[in-house]
């Protein structure tokens, strides 16, 4: 048998949570044994879908970035998005992912504080994007478990 990643931590988790804590006093340290059983159930979840998860927000915030490329009259900012929409992911290590993401946010923020300056209704209809992209973004975070 070949133990993944997040066998593992379901393994201590239930160890945790089934064994150490009913055998641990006093009672804010049994709290403490169960919080940090809950917690790796939570890492082992997050580790199964980070990748897909950055990978897919890397390319939402790209495709804003496209659109917004086209809409607008700034044009050292849109050279910068439409160089950002052709971008690619530079790795598949988590360390590499978050970097990309969270250069694609910084970029993100500044778009958004642009539009938000900016009349009509291409602006508008940017805006309305992003914040779409931010309410899906954080419901792809949620946990199963919910927060705790």
């Amino acid at each position: 048998m070949r133990p993944t990643v997040g066998r593992a931590l379901e393994v201590c988790a239930a160890a945790l949570i089934g064994d150490v804590a009913p055998n641990t006093a006093p009672s804010y340290r049994q709290a403490s044994v169960i919080a940090a059983g809950v917690l790796l159930i939570s890492v082992g979840e997050e580790l199964d879908r980070i990748a897909e998860r950055r990978i897919s927000e890397n390319a939402a915030l790209r495709e804003i970035f496209r659109d917004a490329a086209t809409a607008l009259a700034d044009a050292g900012l849109c050279a910068r998005l439409a160089a950002a929409a052709r971008g690619a992911e530079p790795g598949y290590r988590i360390t590499q992912l978050d970097a990309e993401n969270d250069r694609l946010r910084a970029l993100l923020i500044e778009l958004h504080a642009h539009v938000e300056s900016c009349e009509g209704d291409a602006a508008r209809r940017i805006e309305a994007c992003i914040w779409r992209e931010l309410a899906a973004s954080t419901e792809r975070r949620k946990l199963s478990l919910g927060a705790f």
